[in-house]
């Protein structure tokens, strides 16, 4: 790993490389294609995205890596609300994944969130990327989604230990997530460099973690 890069903040000259290092990190690793890079166009203008945690790592003059977080809240069986984060798209350019670029970026980001004052992220995540990061399955915190699903996905992290009590809590990620249009996704992707289509063995892995829950 070369120690001679920077992490900041985001700025509206970075939006476009951003959404074009996001397209090349995602494409045909979850689906053919990608939504990500049209994910990251929109979500900036969206009311639970939270600029102060909108973070590129910079290598020596080129963005090789960004995270960006949205508010979600978790609400436990007497309806009480509590406001916790999420992130994503989190992604590294490929030929730089591996190499400790991912973890510095996710370190210094929980860092400031936690000086922030949130205390508790809970993603959608391969748990093999994220569990030495300090997230755990969902179910060891009692959280869980409504119809009390503890997903195979849902990973949760406290800043703060000891935040959660143990009881029962449902997450609650934000509408920005919700089913992205087709159409407007491949307008979009119009105005981007060409990429084709195609099956990986990382989509079926996708597949069966996306319909998977645990107990």
């Amino acid at each position: 790993m070369n120690n001679n890069y920077i992490i900041r903040k985001e700025t509206p000259a970075d939006y476009r490389v951003v959404e074009e290092m996001t397209k090349e990190a995602f494409w045909n690793v979850y689906v053919p294609g990608c939504s990500e890079h049209y994910l990251t166009h929109i979500m900036r203008e969206h009311e639970d995205f939270i600029h102060e945690l909108n973070f590129v790592l910079e290598l020596e003059g080129e963005i090789i890596a960004t995270v960006k977080y949205t508010k979600s809240y978790l609400k436990d069986e007497n309806g009480n609300k509590k406001q916790i984060l999420s992130f994503g798209p989190f992604c590294v350019l490929p030929k730089y994944q591996r190499q400790g670029y991912g973890k510095a970026l996710l370190e210094y980001s929980f860092e400031v969130a936690k000086g922030m004052g949130y205390d508790v992220i809970a993603i959608f995540g391969d748990p093999v990327n994220y569990v030495a990061r300090g997230f755990k399955s969902c179910q060891k915190y009692n959280v869980c989604l409504e119809g009390d699903v503890y997903h195979s996905s849902l990973l949760v992290k406290e800043l703060i230990p000891n935040t959660l009590d143990g009881r029962k809590w449902y997450c609650y990620e934000s509408p920005l997530f919700d089913d992205l249009p087709e159409e407007e996704i491949e307008e979009f992707d119009k105005s981007f460099a060409v990429m084709e289509k195609a099956w990986r063995p990382s989509q079926e892995i996708f597949y069966i973690q996306c319909r998977s829950s645990i107990g």
